[in-house]
């Protein structure tokens, strides 16, 4: 009776645990929720084309001041690293011996123009005694060449004192041009202007200011195809710079390029030449530099960061007909920090993802939002426009 019990009660937990399978198969888990997305509708459009790079500032002007002549170092009379006008005396070298060469170059002309005056009276008292038979030519012709001699010898005399004065006007050192002064290289009381020319010190022009920077062969082939008008805008930003002090986007112009690409980095030095009158830029600046070079022509971008890579080479995902997430294989075009371009793959009114890129798979289904307006590669490009004018 008891084993009778037992084999009743393995048979009841048989029924329960086939049943409990059996319920199991027949309740299908339950779809997940479609992911929420952002997505943009790309087109092809006329995109403005920016290049940014870092660059160097140099002065578009640097005058090393020289003694151009020798003596002793008596006055400084300026004040190191001020800003100083064209004209603006500098230093005073020794001026005594110089005047004395200029007085002695002086009083040569004038005894030689004394001795040609005497030459000249005795052509004039000759020639009509010559003329008449009373005098032989020979001693006229020697009176001709005295005078002409001395002619000669007075012309000389007026060079030297020329030269004389040149010596001692240098005396006084002058600013070659408007600008910012370096600091002193020579002190009072040493001689200078012996052998090499002593340099004194040097002046900068920083208005226009230089700013040198390096493009890739690939950026100036760019440049070069889709450059907009002979001379392609520039702007220059300082970086890094603190929320008190407030220095505005510079704005110039690109007026040189290198005629060779630097083989060691596969790069061409460029020139940005930008105006300066508040003297923000200093020589030897840290800068970004902005070459602007078309917004004539259409382009399909999308924000680089929506680009992925895998074995298979470039992919991103756009939102189908049925809201499912699909991979698109394209292919890179030029790349910028805001946009890239597509070459291949993309067709006008695509619906690009561009959020929760990471959760994405292929044939999940999503819930995707337009914001082609706030987050479109244009609309990205203008806010940062706007916040570099506004720093």
């Amino acid at each position: 009776m008891k084993r009778k019990r037992i084999n009743i009660l393995l048979s009841a937990l048989l029924l329960l645990t086939f049943s409990a399978c059996s319920e199991d198969k027949s309740t299908a888990p339950p779809e997940p929720p479609p992911l929420n997305v952002e997505t943009i509708t790309v087109k092809e459009e006329p995109i403005p084309i920016w290049l940014e790079y870092t660059g160097k500032t140099e002065a578009s002007k640097r005058i090393e001041v020289r003694a151009r002549v020798a003596g002793i170092l008596e006055k400084v009379l300026f004040t190191e690293g001020s800003w100083v006008e064209k004209g603006q005396k500098l230093f005073e070298i020794e001026k005594d011996s110089f005047r004395e060469a200029l007085q002695q170059a002086k009083s040569k002309r004038d005894r030689d123009l004394a001795t040609l005056g005497l030459a000249i009276a005795d052509v004039k008292r000759y020639e009509p005694l010559v003329a008449e038979g009373l005098a032989p030519r020979a001693t006229l012709e020697q009176y001709q060449a005295r005078r002409n001699e001395y002619i000669a010898v007075v012309e000389g005399d007026k060079a030297a004192i020329r030269k004389a004065g040149l010596d001692l006007s240098y005396t006084d050192v002058m600013a070659p041009i408007s600008g910012r002064i370096s600091r002193l290289q020579v002190d009072v009381g040493n001689i200078v202007g012996f052998s090499e020319k002593t340099l004194l010190t040097t002046i900068v022009s920083d208005d226009p200011m230089y700013a040198y920077f390096n493009p890739t062969e690939q950026d100036f082939q760019i440049m070069r195809k889709y450059g907009s008008g002979e001379a392609l805008q520039a702007l220059v930003r300082i970086p890094g710079t603190h929320a008190y002090l407030k220095r505005d986007l510079l704005k110039g112009h690109i007026n040189f390029s290198d005629n060779r690409v630097d083989s060691m980095t596969g790069t061409i030095t460029m020139r940005a030449t930008v105006d300066n009158p508040d003297h923000d830029l200093l020589e030897g600046m840290f800068v970004y530099v902005e070459a602007f070079v078309s917004d004539q022509y259409p382009f399909m971008v999308v924000p680089p960061q929506v680009v992925l890579e895998d074995q298979r080479g470039s992919f991103l995902y756009v939102v189908d007909e049925n809201s499912t997430a699909k991979r698109v294989d394209v292919e890179r075009g030029y790349e910028s920090r805001y946009s890239l371009q597509i070459e291949n793959g993309l067709n006008d009114g695509d619906k690009v993802i561009v959020s929760a890129i990471p959760k994405l798979r292929p044939d999940m289904k999503v819930a995707a939002t337009d914001v082609t307006a706030a987050k479109g590669v244009l609309a990205i490009m203008k806010k940062q426009q706007i916040a570099k004018e506004q720093e």
